[in-house]
C-alpha cells in the first residue's frame, strides 16, 4: 500500500542530495569548469543510473526490450533537451546571480513539469476532484508561493551583498535581461526533465512486474539521464577541443597527483549527489500512490528549501539586513507548510485518514 508520508520524507532526502551536489566543486582546482562538468555528468547521467540500474532492476535489458520503441526514443529525446537547461543555468548564474537563477528556474519548472504531465493525460480535473485533490492542489499553491517569497529573499540578499567580496566567488556582471532569458530556459528544459520521466513511465510497469518493486522507477530514469548525458558529452567534448581542456581529464602529471584525485573525488561526490536525488525520487513517487503527479512540485520545492538551509548552514546569510532574513523565514514556514498539506492531502487521498 502506497505511503504518501513516507514519500514525501523519501522526497525531503532527495532534495538534499540535490541541494548539496554543486558544493563539491568549490573543492576543485587546476581544472576548468568545463572538464569538471564533462566528467560529474559522466557519473551522475551515465554511469551511476546504469550501475544502480543493473543492480536493483531485474533483468533490465529484458525490460527495454518490452517496453515501445516510441516510449525509448522519446523519453530519451526528450532527456537531451533538458541536457541544455544546465548550460543556461550556469550561464544565468554568472548574469543575475546563483539564489535569483536558482529560485526562478525551478519555480518554472515545478509547474510546467507538475501540470503539463497532467494535461497530456488529461487527468488535471480528475486530480483536483478526487478525495484530498483539493487539498494536494493547495498545498502545491503554497509551494509556489514559498518559492516565489524565496526568490524576493535571494534578490534583496544580493543586493544587500552587492559589492562586498566574498572569497573564492566567481565575480557577478549584472545583466537582468541576459540572466533572465537565460533563466525562463534553464526553468522550461528542467521541467522537461520532469516530462521526460512521465513519458518513460510504461518502463517503471514493466519493471514493477519483473520484481524492481519500489526501484521500479531506476529503468526509466536511465533513459531521460542518457539523453541530457549525450548532449553534454557532444557539447563539452567539442568545447574541450576548442580550448584545450580536454587534456586535463588525463593529464596527471601537469596537475599533480594530489589534486588530480581531489578533483575526480569531487567530480564523483558531485554525480553521485545528483543521481542520488533522483534514485530517491523514484523511491518516493513510488510511495505517493494515486498522488504520484505532485512528486515533482514537492522534489522542487524540497530542492529549494533545502538549498537555502544549506546557505545558512554556510552563513551566506550572515551580513543580509534584519528584513531580508525575515523574508526567508516567512518563505521557509510557507515551503513546510505546504509540505505538510500536500502530505495530509495524499493521505487523505489513499484512505490513511478519515477512513475513506
Amino acid at each position: 500500500m502506497a505511503n504518501p508520508l513516507l514519500g514525501t520524507l523519501i522526497h525531503a532526502v532527495g532534495g538534499v542530495a540535490a541541494s548539496t551536489c554543486y558544493l563539491p566543486l568549490q573543492k576543485v582546482k587546476k581544472w576548468s569548469w568545463d572538464t569538471y562538468w564533462l566528467l560529474q555528468a559522466s557519473f551522475a547521467w551515465f554511469i551511476f543510473p546504469f550501475i544502480i540500474g543493473f543492480l536493483t532492476v531485474p533483468n533490465l535489458m529484458d525490460v527495454f526490450a518490452k517496453a515501445d520503441t516510441s516510449v525509448l526514443i522519446n523519453a530519451t529525446l526528450l532527456g537531451s533537451i533538458y541536457g541544455f537547461g544546465g548550460m543556461c543555468f550556469g550561464l544565468a548564474i554568472r548574469h543575475i546571480g546563483y539564489s535569483l537563477t536558482y529560485t526562478i528556474s525551478i519555480g518554472i519548472s515545478a509547474i510546467l513539469g507538475t501540470i503539463v504531465p497532467l494535461i497530456m493525460h488529461g487527468e488535471l480535473v480528475e486530480k483536483f476532484n478526487a478525495p484530498g485533490g483539493k487539498v494536494v492542489f493547495l498545498g502545491m499553491f503554497f509551494a509556489l508561493v514559498g518559492i516565489v517569497i524565496c526568490g524576493v529573499a535571494g534578490y534583496k540578499k544580493e543586493n544587500d551583498l552587492k559589492g562586498i567580496k566574498v572569497e573564492g566567488a566567481e565575480p557577478l556582471t549584472f545583466n537582468m535581461k541576459k540572466g533572465l532569458t537565460l533563466t525562463l530556459i534553464a526553468g522550461v528544459l528542467s521541467a522537461v526533465f520532469g516530462i521526460s520521466l512521465e513519458v518513460g513511465e510504461p518502463l517503471s510497469a514493466i519493471a514493477d512486474a519483473n520484481g524492481a518493486g519500489q526501484f521500479q522507477g531506476n529503468a526509466k530514469l536511465i533513459l531521460s539521464t542518457g539523453g541530457a548525458f549525450i548532449t553534454n558529452l557532444i557539447w563539452f567534448t567539442i568545447v574541450g577541443l576548442k580550448r584545450g581542456t580536454l587534456k586535463q581529464l588525463i593529464d596527471v602529471k601537469g596537475i599533480g597527483v594530489s589534486a588530480y584525485s581531489l578533483n575526480v573525488g569531487m567530480s564523483i561526490l558531485t554525480g553521485a549527489l545528483w543521481y542520488g536525488q533522483f534514485f530517491f525520487y523514484g523511491i518516493g513517487h513510488t510511495n505517493m500512490g494515486n498522488f504520484g503527479f505532485a512528486s515533482w512540485v514537492i522534489h522542487m520545492s524540497m530542492l529549494i528549501f533545502f538549498s537555502y538551509i544549506v546557505g545558512i548552514i554556510m552563513k551566506e546569510w550572515k551580513q543580509v539586513t534584519k528584513k531580508t532574513n525575515t523574508v526567508l523565514i516567512l518563505a521557509l514556514v510557507v515551503l513546510i507548510t505546504s509540505f505538510v498539506v500536500m502530505a495530509y492531502g495524499t493521505m487523505l487521498g489513499e484512505g490513511n485518514i478519515g477512513g475513506h
